[in-house]
């Protein structure tokens, strides 16, 4: 017992923390507490060094707290999870004369006696300071009325329900505890009431920087605290100390409860009461530890906040911090890779950069990645050990660790972040799995073409053009990366802009097979000055302004054996020549007849549908869907064979 109370973190420790961060010298005042607040039968730490009346006027004098430092949430947290909050006195050490009392009814004593300085304590909060700073906000109107309240949050609703209830029921029990042995019951009805201490954990923080804002900002606001707090009702303590008691409290109850279980024999009439209780309690110091871990969460997200110096709100509720640290980024260019900084929240990741010159902001964002839709993988790379990938939709990275288990945790940690977006939006997640395997694979992977940053192919990975297969030199023929699929290719070959959704939908570079796949043209729209082949004319812009356009069905050996469907055209502007597509949004025709000249025939019995082009042995045979639309074929086709032009707009239009 004597090494578990060595182990155990008193409440004055967790105070001192608490004070050195805000006051100069209380720490000493902290120890005097604790030895004027010892009874017969604790063992209490002897001081370090004597102690000594402080300056009470020193109390504000110099100091700079304006927020709860992480390091002292995540020591709060740890003393509520580990129950780090009980004297070292244990019942019974140093038994009185007389008859030996039960361990079950000391223990009891002792909640009654710190219920009683507990209550002494809210008196003090609420009805001394509270009240005191309230009418001087009346009167003086020095600082507003609001922000006091705002200080104290609900600490009024907690005094009430302490000193008229839970401390008079204490008492009675105790008062008749021959004839009532138990206290579970009470311990019961008083569980519910116990979460309204989130409320007051969650706004903590909060009235600690408004407390310290005000207290520089307002001189009678700092007249009154420091007048009270060197009254002999304070102890010498400071606001911050005081305020500091709800949040020890629901711990220290649980504490307390979880002995007197273990002390109740196995018959005892209040064993299931208490043991009852026991979980109500641990249901509340839950709610409060919950805060304290949601305040500490926050405080990681404005640390990032300020290190990064972002305009963008990464401060919100929904943002969790999961990993943050140093990696090494792989160049597609230089051989040495690059010091860059990375942090991973739920929903995104930070790709950043050090400052030289570390004013303000540490670090300067360079991309956003979203967790949504990001892909890592450990890569194989004999020159760079221990590298990773992160592929996302605004960016892919290489990214190298200074270890395998670095290079492991990151990969866990990111993988982590996508599972549970994907847990999220499964309902909405389309799983697509057939018997291809890689083939089907393949076919994703083209989809997400301009969705996704692709992985950049090295530069010294390939000594010619991946699309055209010309070796590449310095002067004419240079290497460039197509922004879609990451390929390295010439000038040549990625002389083409497309517009990326990854990227906003910005132009980029891009290769000839992405830019065709991405848009559906074959010339590019910006190319129009360029010099065209006899083909390279859009179908959609014939289509718009034709004399004659339709579905033709392209009917004997000329045309192949499949007999293909194509989409025909005699352009307004070109009205002499029959443009054959396979498509009717192309940019290039696989065929054009200049029809000058030519018979027309008209179909058979056999198939009425049926028309032919015929001159010097060359012959095309057409399939209309209708009779109707070969008549009209046929008509305009006849025209244009006699070299007739339109005139007008809409002379002659015969179009479908």
């Amino acid at each position: 017992m004597e090494g578990e109370s060595k182990k155990l973190a008193s409440v004055s420790n967790l105070v001192t923390v608490f004070e050195n961060s805000r006051t100069p010298g209380a720490a000493s005042r902290v120890c005097k507490l604790e030895i004027e607040h010892c009874h017969p039968g604790c063992r209490c730490p002897p001081p370090a060094e004597p102690w000594k009346e402080p300056n009470l006027g020193e109390t504000f004098e110099g100091s700079e707290p304006r927020t709860v430092s992480r390091r002292y949430l995540s020591s709060l947290k740890n003393k509520l999870s580990s129950g780090a909050w009980r004297k070292s006195c244990q019942p019974g050490t140093h038994p009185g004369p007389g008859t030996q009392e039960p361990e079950e009814k000391k223990i009891v004593q002792e909640l009654l006696e710190t219920e009683k300085a507990y209550v002494a304590r809210l008196h003090l909060l609420d009805q001394v300071f509270f009240q005191e700073l309230l009418r001087e906000a009346r009167s003086s109107k020095a600082f507003p009325e609001d922000m006091v309240r705002l200080i104290f949050s609900n600490i009024s609703s907690i005094y009430q329900f302490h000193a008229q209830f839970f401390l008079p029921e204490l008492q009675r029990r105790l008062d008749d505890w021959t004839a009532t042995p138990r206290i579970g019951d009470v311990i019961q009805k008083l569980a519910p009431f116990l979460k309204m201490y989130s409320e007051y954990v969650k706004n903590f923080e909060r009235a600690v920087e408004l407390l310290a804002t005000w207290t520089d900002k307002s001189a009678p606001f700092q007249e009154v605290i420091t007048r009270i707090q060197s009254s002999e009702a304070s102890s010498s303590l400071t606001l911050q100390h005081h305020m500091l008691e709800p949040v020890q409290r629901i711990p220290r109850y649980e504490l307390l409860l979880k002995e007197y279980v273990q002390k109740l024999p196995a018959q005892a009439p209040d064993r299931a009461d208490a043991q009852k209780a026991l979980d109500m309690i641990f249901s509340a110091a839950q709610h409060s530890n919950a805060a304290i871990t949601e305040m500490e969460r926050l405080q990681d997200l404005w640390d990032v906040y300020q290190r990064l110096g972002l305009e963008d709100d990464i401060v919100d509720p929904s943002n969790t911090l999961l990993r943050e640290g140093p990696v090494l980024k792989i160049s597609f260019r230089r051989s040495d890779p690059m010091e860059r900084y990375l942090f991973l929240f739920n929903n995104m990741l930070l790709y950043c950069i050090p400052k030289v010159i570390q004013v303000g902001a540490q670090f300067q964002v360079r991309t956003r990645i979203d967790v949504a839709g990001m892909k890592v993988r450990e890569l194989t790379d004999a020159e760079f050990p221990y590298s990773f990938l992160v592929s996302g939709k605004q960016r892919t990275l290489e990214l190298q660790a200074r270890s395998q288990e670095e290079m492991i945790s990151w990969i866990q940690a990111c993988q982590a972040a996508i599972d549970q977006i994907e847990k999220r939006n499964e309902t909405f997640k389309a799983a697509v799995q057939g018997p291809e395997g890689d083939t089907q694979e393949q076919e994703l992977q083209s989809e997400e073409l301009g969705l996704r940053a692709p992985q950049w192919v090295r530069d010294k990975m390939v000594t010619m053009c991946m699309r055209c297969r010309e070796p590449f030199n310095a002067l004419t023929r240079r290497r460039h990366h197509c922004r879609a699929c990451g390929y390295v290719v010439c000038a040549k070959c990625s002389d083409y802009r497309a517009e990326l959704k990854y990227d906003d939908n910005r132009p980029n570079r891009v290769c000839f097979h992405c830019y065709t796949f991405l848009t559906g043209n074959v010339l590019p729209e910006d190319k129009e000055d360029k010099r065209r082949g006899i083909l390279e004319k859009g179908s959609a812009t014939g289509s718009e302004q034709s004399l004659m356009c339709s579905f033709l069905q392209l009917v004997g050996d000329k045309w192949g054996k499949s007999g293909p469907r194509g989409w025909c055209v005699i352009p307004r502007d070109d009205p002499l020549v029959l443009y054959v597509y396979a498509a009717p949004q192309d940019m290039r025709a696989h065929t054009s007849v200049p029809l000058l000249g030519y018979q027309v025939t008209a179909g058979t019995q056999a198939d009425p549908r049926v028309f032919q082009l015929q001159q010097s042995g060359q012959l095309y045979t057409f399939k209309a869907e209708t009779e109707e639309l070969r008549d009209r074929w046929v008509k305009a086709m006849e025209r244009a064979a006699s070299g007739w032009s339109p005139r007008g707009p809409n002379d002659g239009d015969l179009s479908d």
